[in-house]
């Protein structure tokens, strides 16, 4: 069976190496589907240590595996991490790493049988889950790793199935829960106004309201330290070529429009839409910092810690899920933003790069978070893991 599995999955192979070279650019599809219709494993360490790049003094190694579809962490009040897995219905506790060896001390479903959980976030001893089509909280006693009694229903009625169907979650400063709903579609005019947007409510289910809209896919949000502004990734449509439009990283104001589906990047009309959109199209807001199209930033978070050199302390990291409406692979990499003292332009630059490699994949970054060690910790739903991200102090100043 594995024989013919492999021969299957060749086979997938060359036919998006076919669509790749030779489709129309704006038409290429270029994925690892393998792993994504088979299953993928984690590399070797031998192999994760000759392909991952990291700045100096830092070190990247497995903390965990066997999570399948591995997307977004948040870590418990005691320093065990969660991690949602949509595809298999269920919350994954990783036992924090009390004997010092790098690795998770233990594995297990924490939930199972949910809609499709993706985000999380702790508020009191509530655990709340944001599952497709709704979001629901349960009792989590973090000492003991437990929860108590069955999920229950903070809101439901959110739009299901399209294109974009995870839903992320967030605390904010200001006490309120953000959710994030992506479009149903590529590009497309919504006839549900909750589509491409963050909306927000009240931890009871209570005041639900649009926050900001415009926002094709904003899978990742997180508040900035230094001035408590929110910023959240937000994917690019497809199907205009290689390198346009760029995805964004836009900084979320409450009540403003940031262009989809009517324009793309700095104010571009689309060529679909672009017609459309009127005042409210003039008005979007452009992005903070653009990123390569198709590189499909999802998670972001900004590092809080202070394990990390001064250099990092405040500056955001971002997973880059990868391309696959694109002829050659791009992403697949985590890559820190900075934000200049003198006001400048936001900076990007690589940070964990291998994941891809010469059109070879190992794995697909989704979701970055700091854990309590100041280590930071990358989820992976293309071979199943959770990596960590360690400095030694080695080398020359950071």
């Amino acid at each position: 069976m594995r024989r013919i599995m492999i021969g299957v999955g060749l086979t997938i192979a060359a036919c998006v190496f076919a669509c790749a070279t030779l489709w129309p650019e704006r038409l290429a599809v270029n994925a690892p589907l393998v792993g994504m219709f088979m299953g993928a494993e984690p590399p070797p360490k031998s192999e994760l240590e000759k392909r991952m790049v990291l700045p100096d003094g830092f070190s990247i190694g497995l903390f965990a595996d066997g999570i399948r579809n591995a997307r977004f962490l948040r870590f418990t009040p005691a320093g065990d991490l969660l991690v949602s897995s949509p595809r298999e219905g269920a919350v994954f506790l990783l036992e924090r790493d009390a004997n010092g060896d790098g690795r998770a001390d233990g594995v297990r479903k924490l939930l199972d049988g949910l809609d499709a959980p993706h985000g999380l976030v702790f508020v009191g001893d509530w655990l709340y889950v944001a599952e497709t089509g709704e979001i629901v909280r349960v009792r989590f006693d973090a000492a003991a790793r437990t929860v108590a009694g069955k999920p229950e229903l903070v809101i439901g009625g959110l739009p299901v199935g399209g294109n974009h169907w995870t839903k992320t979650l967030g605390y904010g400063p200001d006490g309120w829960l953000y959710v994030s709903i992506g479009s149903s579609c590529n590009v497309c005019l919504e006839d549900d106004p909750s589509r491409a947007t963050i909306a927000r409510l009240q931890p009871d289910g209570t005041g639900f309201e649009l926050y900001a809209t415009g926002l094709r896919n904003a899978v990742g949000f997180d508040w900035r330290p230094a001035d408590g502004a929110l910023y959240a990734t937000d994917n690019g449509r497809d199907l205009l070529g290689d390198d346009f439009p760029p995805c964004e990283l836009d900084r979320i104001e409450p009540g403003r429009f940031y262009g989809w589906p009517f324009v793309n990047g700095m104010g571009v009309p689309d060529p679909d839409f672009g017609g459309q959109g009127g005042v409210k199209a003039a008005g979007a807001v452009p992005p903070a910092h653009a990123f390569g199209a198709h590189t499909a930033p999802l998670g972001v978070r900004f590092y809080r810690g202070s394990a990390f050199p001064e250099r990092y302390r405040g500056q955001a990291f971002v997973a880059l899920h990868g391309s696959w409406n694109r002829t050659a692979k791009s992403g697949y990499k985590v890559v820190l933003l900075e934000w200049p003292a003198d006001g400048g332009p936001i900076i990007e630059s690589d940070f964990v790069t291998g994941f891809e490699q010469d059109g070879d994949v190992i794995g697909r970054p989704v979701d970055v978070q700091e854990g309590p060690d100041g280590a930071l910790y990358i989820s992976d739903d293309f071979g199943g893991a959770v990596y960590r991200v360690v400095y030694a102090g080695a080398g020359g100043a950071q």
